[in-house]
């Protein structure tokens, strides 16, 4: 899975990785070359300080390779694993200065991959006695989305579309901008047509005269039902009873995940996943030799 998912977007990832690091070092970490001799080499350790779920340790080997391709990675615990305070999750051996340029950016995506994925484990096991899954969104933090999505899928969660270019989601400014939810339909199924692609295509309805209209569209593959209560979500998922994939979102949190999980609705997108997540704490401490 995590393999796959780093081919696939390995070129977003190498941006990511180049920007950020240029981000930090700019023309060089001057504290570490005004004091350190680069010919030194050193090791160090990751060490956990909270309990959570591990996740990460993929992306910080892309960091350390792509700055320094002779640095070398031990690594202790995988992706995925649980963790408790006081676990070395790797060790890095090589350049002291090479290791000290890239440990902020470590440290950064490794401790927030994992709280996302610390954060989908608990809500999946909150609802693992359905069939419901559990999708991420778009709120994420600009340049890291692709970070954020593999630790989502790391912690048992599912990817909603990447971006603006893999899925099609009719919303409700679209159905306000193009004059009703029929003629947004139209309109959409004679641009499927015309570009020759195959894409997913979900579409938010609001009341039951847009449900009425989307599930009578062949092409439409899932509902998604915003700002729903849990009542009124059940009553609009048997209405739809299978002829189209179901999804809800808006007003879900961990406090009441369960309640909509139960309504029968197939997913549930939840923006706390990558937008409100609390990071799970950890260092980077050079090994004493």
């Amino acid at each position: 899975m995590i393999k796959n998912f780093i081919k696939r977007y390995k070129n977003q990832l190498d941006f990511f990785i180049e920007n950020a690091l240029n981000e930090d070092i700019g023309t060089g970490d001057h504290t570490s070359l005004s004091c350190i001799d680069a010919q030194i080499k050193s090791s160090a350790e990751l060490i956990v300080k909270e309990s959570g779920y591990l996740a990460g340790i993929s992306i910080s080997k892309l960091i350390f390779e792509h700055y320094d391709p002779r640095l070398e990675i031990e690594i202790m615990i995988e992706d995925g694993n649980k963790i408790k305070k006081g676990d070395i999750a790797f060790k890095v051996h090589g350049s002291a200065v090479s290791i000290l340029a890239t440990e902020r950016l470590v440290l950064n995506t490794i401790q927030r991959m994992s709280g996302i994925t610390s954060f989908t484990k608990d809500l999946n096991k909150m609802i693992k006695h359905t069939p419901c899954k559990i999708l991420d969104t778009r709120k994420t933090i600009p340049n890291f989305r692709y970070a954020e999505k593999l630790a989502v899928m790391i912690g048992g969660g599912t990817n909603h579309r990447m971006g603006l270019f893999d899925a099609i989601l009719i919303k409700d400014n679209h159905v306000d901008y193009c004059g009703g939810m029929k003629n947004t339909l139209k309109k959409t199924e004679q641009y499927l047509n015309k570009l020759g692609k195959k894409l997913d295509v979900v579409v938010e309805c609001r009341n039951q005269t847009e449900i009425d209209s989307a599930v009578n569209f062949d092409y439409v593959d899932r509902i998604l039902l915003d700002n729903y209560n849990p009542l009124e979500l059940s009553e609009a998922v048997s209405f739809i009873d299978g002829r189209k994939a179901t999804e809800a979102s808006g007003r879900i949190k961990k406090k009441n995940i369960v309640e909509y999980a139960e309504t029968g609705v197939d997913f549930v997108s939840i923006g706390e996943l990558t937008n409100n997540v609390k990071s799970i704490d950890m260092s980077l401490k050079a090994i004493a030799i």
